[in-house]
């Protein structure tokens, strides 16, 4: 019961130890002593309430918000003592706002819950008896044996045992978890893999012993001890070992697993718990904001008690006769007096703090997220993928981007890869007509027209048909001539990969003559020029990006027993004793200055003594629970050592389209691009030259291979003094990472303000840690840019979570990226319309709603001020409490919104076609202090214009009516209270510069439903009221036409001296953006582009965009096309 609840409130049990120890078929050792080690149901959860914790923990979050935690204290303050406004008109903003989020949270839930119920109820078979069992996904205990049989789903994370092959493998796609499409081949354990039946599955008798669970989807450290008769048998199990929940089971009829990690312990939910939030700069501005108007109500409320008790020193006043004291109010203390007497101010002025600001924000920010992924023109056609959005919290921060971190593999680059050249025993080679030719050799020259290979040649090529993780479409394997023809000459296979490189190597290996087959078992085979070879696979050295490098342990047909590497040249070379090793590297260095990726081959043979050796130390270091990683890691070293190398490989990667255009955009917008790639330096700045990020004419500075401390302090010395001296020159930066990290570790300082002077700045030879260490550095440095990051592969996801805005590219690497990124696109040079038209729009729309809020609550709550000085600080109230109560959700709440969703103040193809427009917004431009400022001072100069206006224009003579009726105080509120409506209602339509219909409805819907409503309000007497002050008032003053006129006079008053503000400025000294919009005006653009206007003139295809754009009434395919014309025209 106990657990039960605990799990009810969302708390989980803490795991004893590093490991968890599971027996198959959950057959426990028979002895008294054994207490089993308790696990997690199978059930998924990826809701965050539950019925019995979503109220209080619900509220418990929503009250963690300054604006409502605030409110909530002033509605107890006027429920605790005698305020001069009915808690209702506290209480009721405050329910309406926590009831609206908690409903919105609550459904979003419930739509979870809906989710979980369905994966969690799925039919699976489990044996259990002897036999198998249907029973429910949710059922599933750890230590299970589960079967799952073809296109199915794993519902749990399993320890493969065995599968309708005889050696035990299957395949299986994690497209799902990771986005690789490519078939994996997963192997059991060869004591296992033998029970392929249910029966002998029931006779099992092992334990698994692994790491307790951990969200790395490529990490499993465990072994399996099976007993058979008298003996143990132990077998390390890795990741090979491990089908992962949400993985589905290809090309294999049947498996059989055990259930090692269930429900939210499995890698998949690990995977999906949220990451770290990220704050954009406008809500810490709203924050600062915040305090800044709770400063100005507290010295308000203040004033107001220290008046009061200085107008009441004089008896007449402290004791008017129409306002006796009781007995009890002239004996209280009045410490405790004047305590009261400040928080009825406090409760008086409360509403200068805008509490539906939160929820109005929540909703642009969600609402307007949906425009990103509607967007045509960030549709890619070719992979049909549309823009993704993984948070709406950061909209706005797209338009203040300073600095871009960019990947170049899959980013810059379309990371398909084409095979170029190659250097063989220190002869360089280029493929024509699926031959290879050695450099300065036509086809048609002697040398050049070769049918057979030299055996430098041929092992090359073995090796690299060897060495590698590609496999071959299962359809094509059958037979062993299926893909030949009679000639000798093969057929093209279909390989896949998880590796562009790898695929385009091997590929071009089949092209010239030597074909990888397949696999089958532990056996590995390869045609050479139609001979077939089948070489034993004894070992797979598994390439990670500390070592750089992969290997293979092989037995050849002959017997001996060869070790095959390839990677970097960083790590083969040093590891070299024999071959080529000069001519090869000036061939590497050769390829780089091309722009091709490059990678080193070279292998090594063993003798008996040496294999049992290693064989001894790899089990060892395999079987090991404990620093497994670390172990292997020495091992590895041990083996990848007196290498004999056998040449190099040139493979190119293609530009992605308009990589040069975006690039050069980013940086007439004022953004910085720096490239971080793990590539070579020559590779990586060539590729930099060929798209633009380093100008021909640009200063290229270097700080690569540096050793110590001294040398690299003193090359940064050097670099920061010619930076001084060419002052007029461009320059571009390139470190590697080795110099790089001596430079972050003591001379941080100095190496930030060289690149800080820098146009460009290349790194390359990059860790993943060290991308992230370096956005890192820009990110924390005094100046506090807004950094983005933007990368396609798993290496990128460190950098990606650590900027300000992570974008995930859709490419071939699989989607850790996407996944991890706060937006993911599918082209990087989508990613100028996402900044310069999206991050604009919303940056300007935002910035608006946020200073907007706070001056129309000035303007509601300074007259109330100024009425004090009127009343003899008795706190009353100039509005009714109704009107209190809806002024912020009623009457102005829609126009700020619908400004908010669809406000275009320049034409979306303007934006994107002058990027210099981006830096008008850069740095908070329209958030800072002058701005806030500035609708502060105009909030107040309004609420005194209203208040004073209807003082002065019917203050002194009250008896405006016909028949010498007077007007009272509820009739010069509701006169002030009407002026103040009509005023921020046009305030906001003068601020409008896309007019749409929806527009035209809210605006001017606003004020009709404020004056119907009031209608309506005084003109019945309401029975549920214990008060009637409004009873008429509205009526008696629309009778007059003296209240007429007052209004328009001040609302004509209050809004000229801003038109007027913008008419002088907008001709005196008028923005770029300003400018652009003169320009624009001149075309007759007006077309919502982020819902409707497309390159194409397509509409979008959800059922949601589609009765928008009909709301709209703007969307005629031809018409925009038109438009889109003219614009273009215009811009250019």
């Amino acid at each position: 019961m106990l657990r039960w609840v605990r799990q009810q409130l969302g708390f989980d049990p803490p795991h004893q130890s590093d490991t968890r120890t599971i027996y198959i078929a959950n057959r426990f050792p028979q002895h008294g002593h054994y207490v089993p080690q308790k696990f997690a149901d199978n059930r998924i959860i990826s809701s965050k309430y539950t019925v019995w914790n979503f109220v209080p923990k619900n509220l418990f979050e929503q009250f963690r918000r300054v604006a409502n935690f605030y409110f909530l204290i002033i509605f107890l303050v006027q429920l605790m003592i005698d305020t001069p406004t009915s808690p209702i008109t506290s209480g009721l903003p405050l329910f309406f706002v926590i009831t609206v989020t908690a409903i919105k949270q609550g459904y979003e839930d419930w739509l979870r819950h809906k989710a979980d119920n369905e994966v969690n109820g799925a039919p699976v078979y489990v044996v259990r008896s002897g036999g198998l069992v249907k029973t429910r996904s949710k059922n599933i205990r750890v230590g299970d044996i589960v079967r799952v049989a073809k296109d199915e789903t794993f519902p749990v994370d399993l320890v493969l045992l065995s599968s309708d092959r005889v050696d035990g493998s299957c395949h299986v796609t994690t497209a799902s978890l990771d986005g690789e499409t490519n078939l994996k081949t997963h192997v059991a354990v060869p004591e296992t893999a033998v029970l392929q039946s249910v029966a002998n599955l029931d006779k099992l008798v092992a334990v698994i012993e692994c790491q307790q669970p951990e969200a790395d989807l490529y990490r499993f450290v465990g072994r399996i001890t099976v007993s058979q008769q008298t003996e143990e048998i132990v077998r390390p199990l890795g990741p090979e070992s491990l089908l992962l929940r949400g993985a589905r089971l290809k090309n294999t009829k049947e498996i059989f697993g055990v259930a090692v990690y269930t429900g939210m312990e499995t890698k998949m939910a690990l995977n999906y718990k949220s990451k770290s939030q990220k704050r954009s700069a406008v809500e810490k501005s709203m924050n600062s904001f915040l305090i800044i108007y709770l400063i100005i109500l507290l010295f308000e409320a203040i004033l107001s008690t220290i008046l009061k008790y200085a107008w009441q020193a004089e008896e007449k006043w402290d004791e008017p006769w129409y306002n006796g004291k009781t007995e009890h109010e002239r004996n209280s203390s009045k410490i405790l007096r004047f305590i009261s007497d400040f928080l009825a101010f406090l409760v008086l002025y409360n509403f200068i703090i805008p509490i539906s600001l939160y929820v109005t924000v929540e909703m642009q920010k969600f609402l307007g997220s949906f425009f990103i992924g509607w967007d045509l023109d960030l549709y890619h056609k070719e992979t049909n993928q549309r823009a993704q959005v993984n948070t709406s919290d950061l909209n706005e921060e797209l338009g203040q981007v300073e600095y871009v971190f960019t990947d170049k593999t899959g980013t810059l680059t379309e990371n398909e890869m084409q095979f170029r050249e190659c250097s063989i025993n220190g002869i360089k080679y280029q493929e024509i007509n699926g031959k290879l030719t050695p450099e300065g050799f036509s086809e048609d020259s002697p040398d050049g027209n070769r049918h057979s290979l030299m055996r430098e040649e041929e092992l090359f090529l073995k090796a690299v048909c060897l060495c590698h993780t590609v496999q071959i479409n299962a359809d094509q394997t059958d037979g062993a001539d299926g893909p030949w023809h009679a000639n000798g000459i093969a057929s093209p296979l279909e390989y896949y990969a998880s590796s562009p490189d790898e695929k385009a190597l091997v590929e071009a290996a089949s092209r010239v003559g030597v074909v990888f087959t397949g696999t089958s078992g532990d056996s590995m085979e390869v045609k050479s020029l139609g001979k077939p070879e089948r070489y034993k696979l004894l070992h797979v050295l598994e390439f990670d990006p500390n070592r750089r490098r992969m290997s293979v342990i092989v037995e050849s047909p002959s017997g001996e027993k060869l070790l095959f590497t390839k990677g970097a040249e960083s790590s083969i070379l040093p590891r070299s004793k024999s071959g080529e090793i000069d001519k090869t590297r000036i061939h590497v260095d050769e390829f780089a200055l091309k722009g091709l990726r490059t990678l080193c081959i070279a292998y090594r043979r063993f003798t008996p003594e040496e294999y049992q050796e290693i064989g001894k130390r790899l089990h060892e270091a395999r079987t090991a629970l404990q620093q497994r990683e670390e172990r292997l890691a020495d091992v590895f070293n041990f083996i990848e050592r007196d290498l004999e190398l056998l040449g190099a490989t040139g493979v190119e990667d293609k530009l992605q389209e308009k990589v040069q255009e975006t690039i050069e955009a980013l940086r007439l917008a004022g953004i910085k691009v720096w490239v971080l790639t793990g590539d070579k330096h020559e590779t990586a700045v060539s590729v930099s030259l060929s798209c633009g990020h380093f100008h021909r004419t640009m200063n290229i500075l270097e700080l690569v291979q540096h050793k110590s401390d001294s040398t690299c302090a003193e090359q940064l010395r050097q670099l920061a003094k010619r930076i001084k001296e060419d002052h007029v020159i461009q320059h571009g930066l390139v470190v590697d990472g080795t110099s790089l990290s001596l430079a972050l570790r003591e001379h941080e300082k100095l190496f930030m303000e060289v690149c800080k002077n820098c146009s460009a700045v290349l790194c390359c030879r990059m860790a993943p840690l060290q991308k992230a260490k370096v956005v890192r550095l820009l990110k924390t440095s005094p100046e506090k840019p807004i950094t983005l990051a933007i990368g396609d592969g798993a290496n990128d996801v460190s950098m990606i979570q650590e900027a300000h805005v992570g974008i995930g590219i859709m490419g071939k690497e699989g989607r850790q990226a996407v996944r991890n990124s706060d937006y993911a696109i599918a082209r990087f040079k989508f990613l100028s319309k996402l900044l310069f038209v999206h991050g604009h729009f919303y940056y300007i729309r935002i910035a608006t709603l946020v200073q907007y809020f706070f001056y129309k609550n000035v303007c509601f709550i300074t007259p109330q001020f100024l009425y004090q000085f009127f009343c003899l600080f008795s706190q009353q109230t100039l509005y009714d409490s109704v009107y209190l109560t809806l002024y912020n959700i009623c009457f102005t709440s829609l126009p700020v919104l619908i400004y908010s969703l669809f406000e275009q103040h320049v034409h979306p193809h303007v934006l994107q076609s002058k990027p210099v427009l981006y830096r008008d917004i850069s740095k908070n431009a329209h958030l800072g202090f002058k701005p806030f400022l500035y609708w502060t001072i105009l909030g107040f100069f309004h609420a005194f214009v209203f208040f004073y206006g209807s003082y002065l224009l019917m203050g002194e003579d009250t008896s405006l009516l016909g028949n010498g009726q007077m007007f009272g105080n509820w009739t010069f509120g509701t006169l002030v209270f009407t002026v103040m409506v009509i005023t921020v209602t046009m305030k906001m339509a003068l601020e409008t510069h896309f007019w749409t219909w929806i527009n035209h409805f809210v605006t001017w819907g606003s004020i009709v439903f404020y004056f119907i409503f009031s209608l309506f309000y005084g003109g019945i007497i309401w029975p549920f009221l214990h008060t009637q002050d409004m009873y008429f008032v509205f009526v008696q003053l629309l009778s007059s036409g003296s209240a007429w006129f007052a209004i328009i006079l001040i609302v004509v008053a209050c809004l000229f001296i801003d038109v007027l503000k913008k008419v002088l400025y907008r001709h005196l000294q008028p923005t770029s953006t300003e400018k652009a919009q003169l320009t624009e005006a001149g075309s007759g653009i007006n077309c919502l582009d982020s819902m409707c206007c497309f390159s194409d003139g397509e509409t979008a295809c959800t059922s949601v965009r589609r009765m928008l754009e009909r709301l709209m009434g703007r969307c005629s395919p031809t018409r925009v096309n038109s438009v889109c014309k003219v614009t273009e025209e215009t811009c250019i």
